[in-house]
C-alpha cells in the first residue's frame, strides 16, 4: 500500500516576483519564508531528482507538470544527501503517490526538510512571465508571512544576491574526498572535481569499469595528480562561471598536462573558459528532460536532460584557435542554438552542457561515459606505445 500524507493544513501562501507580480495559493511543504531565483522545469517525471541536485541551489523551482508528487519519494532516487531547491512551486499535489517503490509522499519530505513551498497558483502564467521576463529573483511567504505588505516582500526580494556573479560551488561540493568503486574489471581511475555532482554520475563510470575519486571542489592540481588518476572530470554545478578562477587554472594545468578529460554542465562552461571563450546569462535558462540537442558531427538529433542558466559564447559550425590547439562546438541546443558542447582536437578533452547521466531519462545521451573510456583507454595506448619506443632506444 502505498504511503498517505499526513493531515497538512494549507495556509495562504504568496509568490512575490521582483518585478512586483504576484500569485497567490497556498502553502506547499513548510510553511513560511523563502528567497532564490525563479526558474522553471519541463519535466514531466524526475522531481526528485530535480529537488534533491545541487545545481538548484538558491533556486526556486516552478513545475510546468501540473500534477506533481504522483509517485511519492523514496530512498532511492535522490542525486545527493539533501534537497537543494530553496523552494518550490507546483500547481496541483497529488493527493496521494501511486507508486510500488514510494517510501514517503513528496510534500512530507519537503516539510522533513523545511522546504517553503506554493501550490494552487497559476503556474502557466508565471512561467509564460519568466519566459517573457527572464528569470528573476522571487520570494514564497506563507502563513504569518504572507500578510506583510506586498511593497515590502518586494523589498526583501530585491535585497537578495543576483545569480550573476555568485560563486556557489564551494557551497554545495563534498568536504572529503571519497571512492566509488568500478564494477567488473577496472579499467582506469579518474579523479572528479565534486562542483554539485549529482550521484548518478560517477555511478554511470563505475558502471564502465572506472574507480571515481571524487573530490572538493577547492582540490588543486597536485591533488589531482596525487590520486594518480588516468583523467579528469569535472562535474555540474550551480552558480556563474565567470567566478570560477580557481576551477579554471586547474583545468588549464590538467589541458596543458594532455590528461584526458570530460566534463558536464558547469563543467563544460569552464573548459570554454579555459579555452579562452567566454560565457553569458541566458534569459530563462534550460531545465528539464526533453532538450532536442544535435551532435553536429554526426547530426544526430538527441532528446537530452538540462539544467543550466548560463552557457558558453563559441562560434558555431567553425574550428577555432586556442591556447591547447584547435577546438570547435560540438553540440548545439535546436530550440535556441545554444551552444551544448565543446570538443578539442589537439588535446583529449570535450565536453556538453546537458546531464548525459539523465537518471530520470532520458538515456540519448549515454554514449558520451563510453567516449570518455574510449579517450582514456587511447590516453593509456598511446603512452604505452612511447614508452616502448623510449625503452628501444635505451636498448639500442
Amino acid at each position: 500500500m502505498s504511503p498517505t500524507a499526513k493531515i497538512t493544513e494549507r495556509r495562504p501562501a504568496l509568490l512575490v516576483l521582483e518585478d512586483g507580480r504576484t500569485f497567490t495559493g497556498r502553502s506547499f511543504g513548510a510553511v513560511g519564508r523563502t528567497v532564490g531565483e525563479a526558474v522553471f522545469s519541463t519535466g514531466m517525471t524526475g522531481y526528485q531528482e530535480t529537488l534533491t541536485d545541487p545545481s538548484y541551489h538558491r533556486q526556486v523551482v516552478v513545475m510546468t507538470a501540473p500534477h506533481v508528487g504522483n509517485t511519492g519519494v523514496n530512498g532511492e532516487d535522490d542525486e545527493s544527501g539533501r534537497i537543494w531547491v530553496a523552494g518550490y512551486v507546483v500547481r496541483d499535489p497529488a493527493i496521494r503517490p501511486s507508486s510500488w517503490r514510494a517510501t514517503g509522499t513528496l510534500e512530507d519530505e519537503l516539510v522533513r526538510q523545511g522546504v517553503v513551498g506554493i501550490c494552487e497558483l497559476d503556474t502557466r502564467a508565471l512561467t509564460r512571465h519568466l519566459r517573457e521576463r527572464g528569470s528573476m529573483k522571487v520570494g514564497i511567504f506563507s502563513g504569518d508571512e504572507a500578510v506583510t505588505p506586498v511593497d515590502r516582500l518586494v523589498e526583501q526580494v530585491g535585497a537578495q544576491p543576483a545569480m550573476a556573479g555568485s560563486a556557489l560551488a564551494g557551497e554545495v561540493s563534498t568536504t572529503e574526498a571519497y571512492v566509488v568503486r568500478p564494477q567488473g574489471e577496472p579499467i582506469g581511475r579518474v579523479a572528479a572535481l565534486d562542483l554539485g555532482i549529482k550521484g548518478m554520475t560517477p555511478q554511470r563510470m563505475a558502471e564502465r569499469g572506472l574507480e571515481v575519486h571524487v573530490l572538493p571542489a577547492a582540490s588543486t592540481f597536485a591533488d589531482l595528480q596525487r590520486v594518480g588518476a588516468d583523467a579528469v572530470f569535472l562535474s555540474n554545478g550551480p552558480g556563474d562561471p565567470a567566478t570560477a578562477d580557481h576551477e579554471v587554472a586547474v583545468l588549464r594545468e590538467v589541458l596543458a598536462a594532455r590528461i584526458p578529460f570530460f566534463g558536464i554542465c558547469f563543467g563544460n562552461q569552464i573548459l570554454g573558459r579555459a579555452l579562452g571563450l567566454g560565457t553569458y546569462k541566458l534569459k530563462y535558462g534550460h531545465r528539464g528532460v526533453n532538450q532536442p540537442v544535435m551532435d553536429l558531427a554526426t547530426r544526430r538529433v538527441e532528446v537530452t536532460a538540462h539544467n543550466h542558466g548560463f552557457a558558453v559564447d563559441a562560434p558555431i559550425g567553425e574550428d577555432f584557435d586556442t591556447d591547447f590547439g584547435r577546438a570547435r562546438v560540438s553540440h548545439v541546443g535546436l530550440n535556441d542554438q545554444v551552444v551544448e558542447g565543446l570538443q578539442c582536437l589537439d588535446v583529449p578533452a570535450f565536453s556538453v552542457q546537458y546531464h548525459p547521466e539523465a537518471a530520470a531519462g532520458p538515456h540519448d545521451a549515454d554514449y558520451l561515459f563510453d567516449r570518455f573510456v574510449d579517450l582514456i583507454t587511447t590516453a593509456r595506448s598511446d603512452k604505452s606505445d612511447k614508452s616502448d619506443k623510449s625503452d628501444k632506444k635505451v636498448d639500442a
